[in-house]
């Protein structure tokens, strides 16, 4: 059984106790949380699609931490004038572990 989900603003297809990264939610660690915007679920073959989510549908997940991923190096350099700029970003994630998904 699978289903795909929406989880602040971007499309993930999770499975029973998969473990996943998604952008930073606002939930403190360890606390259960549940995603409502189901947008498929396929239950051994049967699939019920939502127009735009399946009514009734939820999956329930728990925050287990709050990281931050690998830096990225941005570099912009114009060549014979001088100009060279440096910077880096590392973005924030919550990983989360998919409990129970209701259909």
């Amino acid at each position: 059984m699978f289903a795909i989900v929406e989880i602040a603003g971007q499309q993930f297809k999770v499975e029973k106790d998969q473990t996943l990264y998604v952008h930073r939610l606002q939930q403190e660690e360890g606390a259960s949380i549940e995603l409502n915007n189901v947008l498929l679920v396929s239950n051994n073959g049967s699939v019920k699609v939502g127009a735009p989510s399946v009514a009734g549908a939820n999956v329930k997940a728990t925050v287990l931490t709050h990281c931050k991923g690998d830096k990225v190096i941005i570099f912009k350099k114009k060549r014979r004038k001088g100009y060279r700029k440096k910077n880096g970003h590392r973005q924030s994630f919550t990983k989360i572990q998919i409990e129970a998904i209701n259909a």
